[in-house]
């Protein structure tokens, strides 16, 4: 994670204390770091973090200028590498990682090859780049980032300081402030959705809404709502190639790993975490706090604070005693 600015101890005290964060070291606010890097391959001007006691190996080689760690490890730190003690170091380091990282930033150039509707409402700061097709009824809010050879709309709304990179498909749909839509993301396409019997499609005519500062993974699919909106709740992080169908309801700061896919109108509580390759059926409704274990299948609904695995899912420690009868056999 390389940058060619020089970050200061200073920088790094005032971000972490921003966050609640009282760091305790011994350096002193001139001191500087020019990237943050593996335990492995710091060198004497990088930051790295410790949070593993798996690695102890690599801690007592490391090179680095200091490092984050808890009190409870630092006799295993080299004395050439000064201490930066925080008590959750892995929050720290991720919090330190956008402070280190080359962000991008609108450059307010609107290139002469995109192709803009007139009714359409472009605001202050705007980037967007060649090949761009921004179709009627948009909003684009302040210091937004449009890469290449994206379309947007119709009906689209962005917030500000959201990033859409390049390829990528934007149509009935809202995007909160501070979000990022990675290449080929296709948001708001029409539902999967038809009579059964003869065949008949079903429009969907609903859009997406996307809260503030979530992030939406490569080539992943969020389908409109038939009626009312397909809803990913601020904070929510989405990988790549994940697909999200029509009027499902995700809550705050979920968490979902790639290749999951979850059927329509299941409503999904908050801080929930789904692991890789994870079927969920459509119609269920799944608690608050859940966490559901790689390739699971749900088929019912999950209470509150469950941890779930298998198919069909079931509590985590029954499925544990379940495949260790069945390796007995």
């Amino acid at each position: 994670m390389k940058n060619i600015n020089k970050i200061t101890y200073f920088d790094i005290k005032h971000l972490l204390i921003s966050n609640n964060i009282i760091p305790v070291s011994d350096l002193k606010d001139g001191d500087f770091f020019t990237s943050l890097n593996s335990l492995t391959n710091a060198n004497e001007n990088d930051l790295t973090f410790f949070n593993d006691s798996s690695q102890f190996n690599k801690l007592g080689k490391t090179k680095a200028k200091a490092c984050l760690i808890s009190n409870k490890y630092l006799k295993y730190l080299p004395n050439t590498t000064i201490s930066i003690i925080v008590e959750d170091t892995y929050n720290s380091f991720a919090i330190l990682s956008n402070l280190f990282a080359l962000n991008i930033s609108s450059n307010g150039i609107i290139s002469d090859y995109s192709s803009i509707n007139d009714n359409s409402i472009l605001k202050n700061n705007i980037q967007i780049d060649s090949f761009v097709d921004i179709r009627e009824n948009c909003t684009i809010n302040d210091n937004v980032v449009i890469q290449s050879n994206c379309k947007i709309g119709p009906n689209v709304d962005i917030g500000s300081n959201s990033v859409i990179y390049s390829n990528s498909k934007l149509q009935d749909c809202s995007i909160g402030s501070d979000c990022v839509i990675k290449s080929g993301a296709v948001i708001g396409g029409d539902g999967f959705g038809f009579d059964p019997k003869s065949k008949v499609k079903i429009s969907h005519i609903g859009n997406v809404a996307i809260g503030d500062n979530c992030n939406i993974g490569s080539n992943t699919t969020i389908d409109r709502a038939v009626f009312d909106s397909t809803i990913i709740s601020k904070n929510s992080f989405i990988d790549n190639l994940v697909h999200i169908a029509h009027n499902v309801q995700i809550g705050e700061g979920a968490i979902i790993a790639a290749q999951t896919g979850i059927a329509g109108s299941t409503i999904i509580g908050d801080n929930v975490v789904i692991g890789g390759q994870v079927g969920i059926s459509g119609h269920l409704t799944i608690g608050n706090n859940v966490k559901i274990a790689a390739k699971s299948g749900v088929t019912k609904n999950i209470s509150d604070n469950s941890i779930i695995a298998g198919f069909p899912a079931v509590d985590i420690k029954k499925w544990k005693i379940t495949n260790i009868k069945l390796n007995k056999l």
